[in-house]
């Protein structure tokens, strides 16, 4: 069972402009991306862009032990098919380069649930928002790319098989206690996401890529500190009556 780790990015975001390439301590949004899952078990590992973006990333991809893959600019789907045939793999782990923070130990334990349970897709819930990776199998992407058809099933790649969920077994994890915090939000998509993963790694990242269970204590810490605050605010307000 060939595996492989497939990032998929591209440089021209509406929201926010070459966001993959957005400086943080010790590198740019990709290349995070690419050390935090560089260490999940797999036969390949590769950046999966379109033709306007290779020239920026070629230079990132290589240092980092990643082949880069040029596709579809549009058809996100067709580009991850194409890439399956590409490297002859069966299964992918995909990552998205906006996702600085995304863990491989998650992703390394949803890989073995999904091949332990011969699921077609897997993922995580419950985990914040850019941490989590999808294991699918490549056939399950050839039948979505054969039998997708609207917008959203060729640029969400999974959307199809969540749509059709009686095609195929998904498979749908709780994760540990430790990083269960669904309502934090740790992926790279505005300004203000930008802002604070910036806050993130300027107090958590000491060179090496920064586990899920201190991001999620470090959102727990803020959100004491700010019910803290607000029953002291509170308190100081008092009352008239």
């Amino acid at each position: 069972m060939r595996t492989a780790v497939f990032v998929q990015v591209r440089l021209g975001s509406q929201r926010l402009p070459f966001k993959a390439l957005l400086p943080l301590p010790g590198g740019s949004v990709i290349q995070h991306v690419m050390r935090a899952v560089a260490g999940v078990p797999a036969e390949e590992h590769a950046l999966l862009t379109d033709a306007a973006s290779a020239a920026a990333l070629r230079p990132l991809a290589g240092p980092e032990g990643f082949r880069l893959f040029v596709g579809s600019p549009d058809d996100v789907l067709a580009r991850f098919c194409a890439a399956c045939r590409e490297y002859s793999v069966d299964r992918v782990v995909r990552v998205t380069g906006d996702n600085p923070l995304t863990s491989a130990a998650l992703a390394a334990k949803i890989l073995s649930i999904h091949g332990d349970r011969g699921a077609d897709l897997s993922h995580y819930l419950d985990i914040p928002w850019g941490m989590g990776v999808e294991v699918i199998q490549a056939d399950a992407l050839f039948t979505a790319e054969r039998d997708g058809v609207d917008a959203a099933e060729r640029e969400h790649i999974t959307t199809f098989h969540y749509r059709n969920r009686r095609r195929f077994s998904i498979v749908e994890e709780q994760p540990p206690a430790d990083v269960r915090l669904p309502q934090a939000r740790v992926t790279v998509d505005t300004r203000e996401d930008y802002e604070q993963v910036q806050r993130i790694f300027a107090e958590l990242y000491v060179g090496r890529p920064i586990e899920a269970p201190e991001v999620v204590r470090w959102f727990s810490a803020r959100r004491e500190g700010a019910g803290s605050s607000s029953a002291q605010a509170e308190g100081n307000a008092g009352g008239s009556t």
